[in-house]
Order: C-alpha cells, then sequence, then structure tokens
C-alpha cells in the first residue's frame, strides 16, 4: 500500500507542479505585458524594471493560484491513470476509496502547507519590494524603514514616521526642516497625519520648535496643513491589501483597531481567510477524486481539465463574494471566510457518496 500510495504522490505532485507553472508563466505574461506598456512613460523606467516587478510578484501569484492548480493537477493525474485503467488496478488491489482519498489528502496537505509559508513569510515582502522597485525606478521619493520608522527624504527635509496605518494614516510624525546650508531651523512633532487630495496633510497634535541661534521656541497647534512629497503612492510600496497582510500584521492592525472602537469586520475576514485558503488544496483532492473512477479516452481528460478550470474560477468568485458581503453586512468572519470551502467539501462528500453508490 505504500508504494501505491508513493506512486499516486509523484503523479499528483507531478500534475500540480505542472499545471502551477503554467499559470504562473500565463499570468506572468500578462503582467509583463501591462508593465511594457508603461515603458517609456517615464525615461527611468526601463525593460529591466519590469521583469524585476514581474518576477517579484510571482510569490503573490503562487498563493493565488495553489488551490486551482491542486484541483487541476489532480484532475489531470487522477484522469490519466483512469484513462490507462491505473485506479481500477489499485481498487481491485484492494485500495478503497477512502485509502485513495487519505492519499490525496496527505498530497493536499503538503500543498497547503507551502500555501501558508508563501503567503505568510514570502508574498508579502516581495509585494513591497516589487512597488518599491517600480516607485524607485519611476524617480520619486524613495522611503526607508528602519527600526525607528519610515525615513522620507523631500528636498531640505526628513521626515520620520512612526507607525503608517493600512488606511494611509501617519501616526508619530517628526519633520526636521534644514535650510540651504544645511542647518537645522526647525522640528515638527505631530500626533496623526491624514492625506487630503490632491497634494497635502492634516496634522493634528502638533508641536513645533523653531531653533533660532542660541534658543529655541515652541509652538503648538491643534492642527496645521503641511505640503510633502510623502503621499499613498510612497506609502503603498510599504503596505499591501489585508488580504495579502502577513497574519502578524492583521492581528496586530486588528488590534490597533479595536482599541480605537473603529470597525475591524474587513480585516476579521481577512485574518480567518489566511488561515483557511491554505485548506483549501484538501478541498479541491476531494472535489476532484470522484472524476477519478470515470474511464474517458483524451478528449474526456480534456472535458474534465476544462471543468476543473471552471470550478477553480467559481471558487474564486464565491470566496470574493462571501467576503464582501460578509464585510457589508456583518456577517461571522468566520463563516464568510470558510463558506466557500465547506460549500465545494459538501458537494464532494455528495459526489463520492453517488459514486460510490454506483
Amino acid at each position: 500500500m505504500k508504494i501505491y500510495r508513493r506512486y499516486l504522490a509523484r503523479e499528483v505532485t507531478a500534475g500540480v507542479l505542472l499545471v502551477l507553472a503554467a499559470f504562473l508563466a500565463l499570468f506572468s505574461f500578462f503582467d509583463m505585458i501591462t508593465e511594457v506598456k508603461n515603458v517609456g512613460n517615464n525615461a527611468s523606467y526601463q525593460l529591466h524594471h519590469a521583469i524585476i516587478f514581474v518576477l517579484l510578484r510571482v510569490p503573490g501569484r503562487v498563493y493565488e493560484l495553489m488551490p486551482v492548480a491542486v484541483l487541476i493537477g489532480t484532475l489531470y493525474a487522477l484522469s490519466s491513470l483512469a484513462r490507462h485503467s491505473e485506479i481500477t488496478v489499485l481498487r481491485a488491489s484492494g485500495m478503497s476509496t477512502k485509502d485513495l482519498l487519505s492519499g490525496l489528502l496527505l498530497v493536499a496537505a503538503a500543498f497547503a502547507l507551502a500555501t501558508f509559508l508563501v503567503g505568510e513569510a514570502v508574498a508579502p515582502p516581495a509585494e513591497r519590494m516589487a512597488q518599491r522597485v517600480k516607485l524607485q525606478s519611476r524617480g520619486k521619493a524613495m522611503a526607508q524603514e528602519l527600526h525607528s520608522g519610515l525615513w522620507v527624504r523631500d528636498e531640505r527635509s526628513f521626515i520620520n514616521v512612526r507607525t503608517v496605518l493600512p488606511d494611509t494614516r501617519l501616526l508619530g510624525i517628526r519633520i526636521y526642516d534644514f535650510d540651504k546650508d544645511s542647518r537645522l531651523y526647525s522640528v515638527t512633532e505631530a500626533e496623526e497625519g491624514v492625506y487630503v487630495p490632491p497634494a497635502s496633510w492634516r496634522l493634528s497634535g502638533v508641536a513645533r520648535t523653531y531653533i533660532e541661534d542660541d534658543r529655541a521656541r515652541l509652538v503648538k497647534l491643534p492642527d496645521m496643513e503641511w505640503r510633502s512629497a510623502l503621499n499613498p503612492d510612497i506609502l503603498s510600496v510599504l503596505m499591501v491589501s489585508p488580504e495579502k497582510m502577513s497574519l502578524a500584521h492583521l492581528s496586530a492592525y486588528t488590534r490597533h483597531l479595536a482599541e480605537n472602537r473603529q470597525k475591524t469586520q474587513r480585516y476579521d475576514i481577512a485574518m480567518w481567510k489566511k488561515v483557511i485558503y491554505p485548506l483549501a488544496a484538501l478541498v479541491m483532492v476531494a472535489l476532484a477524486l470522484p472524476f477519478g473512477y470515470t474511464h474517458n479516452r483524451v478528449s474526456g481528460v480534456s472535458l474534465k481539465i476544462f471543468s476543473g478550470v471552471m470550478i477553480g474560477v467559481l471558487f474564486h468568485m464565491l470566496n470574493g463574494l462571501f467576503s464582501n458581503l460578509g464585510a457589508i453586512n456583518g456577517w461571522s468572519p468566520f463563516l464568510s471566510a470558510i463558506a466557500p470551502s465547506a460549500l465545494f467539501m459538501l458537494a464532494a462528500i455528495a459526489m463520492i457518496g453517488w459514486f460510490e453508490r454506483r
């Protein structure tokens, strides 16, 4: 039985990796087409910048496409085995549906773990780096992340921001202004900054210190307008959407919103999706299993692959739909996140039961 499982695992793994590689090549090609259109619009944004940008987005694509690749790859592997009557031989040798499913779930668990690790440790920093490369290549102000927070140079000013929130609000702002002789003449501190389009910030809780020869003068203001090259485009290189944030960042920001009595629904749903989404690989192999019980020639295999693509598209649509409906209607974050996977698992159980009764 161990030999059968190893053989099955090898075939399914090869199928999944093949499909994943094909999807990554296809989506990277589309991304490249989009980026090539921007090459030449700015003298400093060249073809090699576009290539680096596309390559840095590959980990995010891996995270997004893995469940669909597992579904189609498993469908392809099982259909190929069924076409050569190998599934029939395995079952005649004593491998039950339970044994076959458990073997597939072990393979899916490995892909689920890989999906979780990529989504937590690789995709978020790679996405930030991709945006950073694009921003820097276009000649815009470049942000630096240090232990003391975010640092940005704006002509003769140096800006330090302790915390950048996902909605681009700034907390703990400190601005050092220098004159043309590179002498510090003022330090501005603010508790919070909110961007006001098209090119200014509204600072609140402001304390501004003017340095005049051998003395300093402090001026406190409830709020003030501040114009700077720092804008949401620059901040976006440090931020990713809630769905692409790591669990640690999601948890920290959700606590911040709760402490300030703000809505956390969207981030709660995103946090549960980060936990549940990798497990979709387990659902997909269960959904693919019934197709392995049918014997078809090459045309039938093609039809199964097409069905797998359609099922994958439907899964992604439902995943986004339930997230949005949950955020709008105030549904339970856990139920909003798990509903698509639960529905597909019920469908898989029903299909396996139907094939077993045949």
